[in-house]
């Protein structure tokens, strides 16, 4: 019976990688950081780019692994950039602006690897891999993006350095540790930049054509929309009081008041009705007559990027919130705006009077507006408010009293609050108060106001974030997107608009004590809660959210009025822009020259046995003896004892600097020189060698002929 041969084992990728062509693997890291550097923006890019991109990419990787030629031009120009052009026009219908702008950089990079032929090609890709890693920060500036974006820096600027050092070919080791240096050496002078560059709207400020699509609240509400929300543990805002010893308000009063809805079709709610006529024209002109007492809350906020202009601050606020280079307004809703949608994060200052009136005391007809409903929707809900309305205990038509019965019966019906009622169809209304009895807050708050309507009561939807949590890390106030809420406001007679919270009424924890309905958890996420623990993973994310926090109020919120508080601090007394250039100026040129004296040393430090040897060849130049800078030191020393022995046996071919004394020392110093060069450690000998330089017996130098 024959042996079966042994069959060989299997290459890892490791050896397979150090049995690659040094170019390929080169060219297979370059890759390798473009993919690292682009792929944060792929959630922000069309679908067509992130997939065009990894195609191109990988492409180009199975070409460098099994060393095939790269496509010709007129695969690259011809047929695959008109592609990603035509596409790009067809996504934004531009060349110009951010995100079009940003796609077409994007894709000229992941195109150009396929065009990777010389050093020329590399340094168009090192540019547009740059300019890439910058426009990262156009979509998001978070700490993440900002740690992905320096690592990707690391990563081209290694491979920079590697393609400026083909000979020897050095390991990317040690193009890294360049790198590194070369980034660390930048620090300070980014952080001097940063700290004392005039403050200004930085580039990736510039307004977006896309004012939608953010996560959070919008400008409608269609029923079962928020609950869409609750899944989303994403920050909406933190808030910091001056004074954390002052005592808070009440649970059930913390309300930061977002769109209010009025014009509803049976389905969705918007701000403004679905039909134009002069009743609704006439309702801009209604006053928000706002009217606050008692103490006064004095907080900071710091919005995420929402791509909406609304502000969030506490009910009601009735100055304006100081917001840095974005005018700010208040409608007669009670909603701050801004002139511009916050694409950034932004950090503003506001004052909220928990106890408060607003809205006209008295009817008026813009009112109206609030208690129609679309004609052939909710018939028994209409026919429900006909039944409440002839109840004898409600016939005077008393609004509070209408208010007391609508939530009494949302108490003792047997309803539910819950994440997950099902699909409403046509009639939202008539489902919850009849059929399904169960919802989120705004299945519960729509329900109501169209009871409400149907009494002939006034009644509107307000949407915003109700509760949070204190981080206990860095004792801000924290609401996420999971905080969303929905609440009614009635209009009563001599009180004005009154804030309803039906959702109380349900479920009472929701509103006083933040109790929030989780949604179901993963998997992943009940595998990591077993092993690590909830509670240790709530520290490690409120950690982790501290951290950020800090970065958001410390780096991306570092404004000019910071800047001159700075110089304040550095000693100025009325700190201007000139300061500004004055400092940075001389910081600057401080940095210079310590670069300069750095290049001068480094020049004077590079190869000191190259240095001695050239002093050497010096010396013996200036006394008869001049030698070609290709000769090694014992080959210069046999030329030593053959010139001078050749002068001392013929004197009439002596040159004028014959010397007198014996040659020998200088042949036998140049032996021990060669030696050093191959030494395990030369410094020592090296500098023995430069201290007998100037005792050995050198010629007397040549004079003129």
């Amino acid at each position: 019976m024959s042996a079966q041969p042994a069959t060989a084992p299997r290459a890892t990728l490791r050896q397979t990688l150090a049995h690659l062509p040094r170019e390929a693997r080169d060219t297979l890291f370059l890759l390798a950081v473009i993919a690292w550097v682009i792929a944060p923006q792929a959630q922000w890019l069309p679908v067509w780019t992130s997939l065009l991109v990894a195609g191109i990419l990988l492409w180009r990787s199975w070409l460098a692994w099994y060393s095939r030629p790269l496509p010709s031009r007129w695969i690259t120009s011809g047929l695959i950039a008109p592609v990603a052009f035509g596409a790009t026009i067809f996504s934004y219908g531009t060349f110009v602006g951010r995100e079009a702008g940003v796609t077409l950089v994007v894709t000229l990079l992941a195109l150009k690897t396929l065009e990777l032929r010389a050093r020329r090609d590399a340094l168009v890709i090192f540019f547009l891999g740059f300019f890439t890693m910058v426009s990262s920060f156009f979509s998001s500036q978070s700490l993440l993006t900002a740690a992905a974006m320096l690592v990707g820096l690391l990563g081209m600027l290694t491979a920079l350095v590697n393609a400026h050092m083909p000979v020897g070919r050095p390991p990317l080791l040690q193009s890294f540790r360049t790198a590194f240096t070369m980034t660390l050496l930048g620090a300070p002078i980014m952080a001097a930049l940063f700290m004392l560059f005039p403050r200004m709207a930085p580039l990736w400020g510039v307004p977006s054509e896309q004012t939608v699509g953010g996560s959070g609240l919008s400008g409608s509400m269609k029923v079962g929309s928020i609950a869409e929300l609750a899944l989303n543990e994403a920050v909406a805002f933190r808030l910091r009081f001056d004074n954390p010893t002052q005592e808070l308000p009440p649970p059930s009063t913390m309300y930061f008041r977002g769109p209010v809805l009025a014009g509803f079709d049976g389905r969705e709610w918007r701000a403004e009705p679905f039909r134009e006529d002069s009743a609704w024209a006439a309702r801009a002109g209604l006053p928000a007559n706002l009217q606050v007492q008692g103490p006064a809350l004095r907080y900071e906020v710091t919005l995420e990027p929402q791509r909406r202009p609304w502000l969030m601050v506490l009910e009601a606020t009735p100055q304006a919130p100081e917001l840095p280079g974005n005018p700010t307004y208040m409608t007669q809703d009670l909603q701050w705006m801004a002139a511009r949608p916050i694409m950034d994060v932004v950090r503003y200052r506001a004052e909220s009077y928990p106890e408060f009136r607003h809205g006209p005391t008295t009817a008026a007809r813009q009112l109206r507006e609030f208690v129609a409903l679309p004609p052939g929707f909710n018939p028994r809900t209409l026919a429900l408010a006909a039944q409440m309305r002839a109840d004898p205990a409600l016939a005077n038509g008393d609004t509070a009293a209408l208010v007391s019965a609508a939530l009494n019966r949302l108490r003792t019906g047997g309803y539910s609050y819950t994440l997950e009622p099902g699909v409403y169809g046509e009639h939202t209304a008539d489902e919850f108060w009849f059929d399904r009895k169960e919802g989120f807050c705004e299945h519960i708050a729509s329900a109501f106001v169209v009871l409400m309507r149907a009494m002939d009561v006034p009644a509107r939807i307000v949407t915003g974030y109700q509760g949070g949590a204190i981080n206990p890390v860095d004792g801000y106030w924290t609401v996420r997107q999971s905080d969303a809420h929905a609440w009614a406001e009635v209009w009563m007679p001599e009180r004005g608009w009154v804030r309803v919270d039906p959702t109380g009424a349900v479920a009472p924890g929701r509103v006083g004590a933040f109790e929030r309905l989780a949604a179901p958890r993963g998997a992943f996420a009940s595998a990591m809660g077993t092993m690590i623990g909830v509670s240790t993973l709530q520290q490690l994310r409120a950690a982790w959210e501290a951290v950020n926090n800090r970065w958001n109020q410390w780096v991306l919120n570092y404004t000019q009025n910071r800047q001159m508080d700075l110089l304040k601090k550095l000693g100025f007394e009325s700190p201007s822009w000139q300061d500004l250039t004055t400092i940075l100026g001389g910081l600057l040129g401080v940095a210079a020259l310590g670069a300069a004296g750095w290049s001068w040393w480094e020049r004077s430090q590079h190869d000191p046995w190259l240095r001695l040897l050239a002093r050497t060849r010096k010396r013996l130049a200036s006394a008869g003896l001049p030698l070609p800078d290709h000769l090694p030191p014992r080959t210069m020393a046999q030329k030593v004892l053959a010139h001078w022995s050749q002068s001392a046996t013929n004197p009439g071919h002596a040159p004028q600097s014959t010397p007198a004394q014996p040659i020998q020392p200088i042949a036998d110093w140049l032996l021990r020189l060669e030696q050093v060069r191959y030494a395990a450690h030369p410094a020592a000998q090296l500098s023995a060698l430069r201290r007998e330089f100037n005792a050995l017996p050198w010629p007397a130098a040549r004079k003129g002929p």
